[in-house]
């Protein structure tokens, strides 16, 4: 193996470790914290967190048995499995990022309404949506063969191998990563464009009440006037950050793959493997982003993880604390020995 294969897989194997702690992590909140359980976003970020696992467990490693033995690592069968499934998961965690968007959207544009627009049943039909919209691609994919071992980016993925379908794969793949990708791409754009647009509406209007306060208040000493202008800063800035962290990574993370794999479709260009295999690399990195970006920074679930920690802490305390209590009676017939 060259230095760059062995940085790839150690990319890889990092990638996969952090995304599995990551995931789990949050689903042990959602498990524990009866709050998430009750927002309506939390199934979102449930079906989001389980494709990020099944990601991690079912489409990393192949990938990085691919890269140690730059072959197919595993049988036709399984590739085909994991190719089935690597596209579904795919294309499943980009329409779940889109409809946490949605969500968004009517929770700050329609706040009034949030509660008859977005109820537990509304959620259930988005999610029946995405889960049919992802499987139906990967469906017609194994129908017609498309689905095996590629060595650019060392994964069981869509993959043809006849030369007389090239002109239908090169359609269904346009057609794919236009109905995934795009699709997601422009309903985040849309929605966290107008959140924004209301957020900023929402500052301006805080701003001038801070600055009519600020203006009556004359004998304010100067450190509390500079603190309340700071402040005033920071919530502009705020959810401009937090915005652009939405879009900004799946961008990062799924524009570079999703280029190459229609570059890679004309014959003019050469793609190197070192580059293939960065860019499923980059695709992969999303399910490591995702649990912190949508979830584990959030305020509720710092606590929620704050809370099980504690409750850890607390019982190997008690369980430390029981432990020396029983060898203390036991030495205490010796002692009287």
């Amino acid at each position: 193996m060259s230095i760059w294969e062995l940085l790839l897989a150690f990319v890889v194997v990092v990638l996969m470790l952090v995304a599995l702690l990551a995931n789990v992590l949050v689903l042990m909140c959602f498990l524990y914290s009866a709050d998430i359980r009750k927002q309506v976003p939390g199934l979102f970020i449930l079906n989001l967190t389980f494709c990020n696992l099944l990601m991690a467990v079912s489409s990393m490693p192949l990938t990085l048995a691919g890269i140690i033995y730059k072959s197919q690592p595993a049988g036709d069968q399984v590739c085909h499995v994991v190719g089935f499934l690597e596209t579904f998961l795919t294309t499943n965690s980009m329409l779940s990022m889109a409809a946490l968007s949605i969500d968004r959207w009517i929770a700050v544009v329609f706040p009034l309404s949030y509660h008859s627009k977005m109820r537990y049943r509304d959620a259930a039909l988005i999610l029946s949506y995405t889960w049919l919209h992802s499987a139906s691609f990967p469906i017609v994919a194994a129908s017609l063969s498309w689905v095996g071992f590629h060595h650019l980016y060392a994964s069981c993925t869509l993959y043809n191998k006849r030369p007389e379908d090239r002109t239908q794969f090169v359609i269904f793949t346009g057609v794919f990563h236009a109905l995934s990708f795009l699709l997601s791409l422009v309903v985040l754009c849309f929605t966290y464009l107008k959140v924004l647009k209301v957020a900023r509406f929402h500052c301006k209007r805080i701003d001038v009440i801070t600055m009519q306060t600020l203006v009556l208040l004359v004998d304010i000493h100067p450190s509390v006037r500079e603190r309340c202008l700071e402040e005033q800063r920071r919530r502009r800035q705020r959810a401009t950050k937090k915005i652009s962290t939405f879009i900004g990574t799946f961008i990062l993370c799924f524009a570079p793959y999703v280029i190459t794999r229609l570059v890679e479709l004309s014959s003019v260009v050469h793609i190197s493997a070192h580059w293939g295999i960065i860019s499923k690399c980059l695709a992969y990195s999303k399910a490591v982003s995702d649990p912190f970006v949508y979830s584990l920074l959030r305020h509720q679930y710092k606590k929620t993880w704050k809370d099980i920690m504690n409750k850890i802490l607390k019982r190997s305390s008690i369980n430390s604390s029981a432990l020396a209590g029983e060898s203390h009676n036991r030495d205490l017939p010796q002692l009287n020995e």
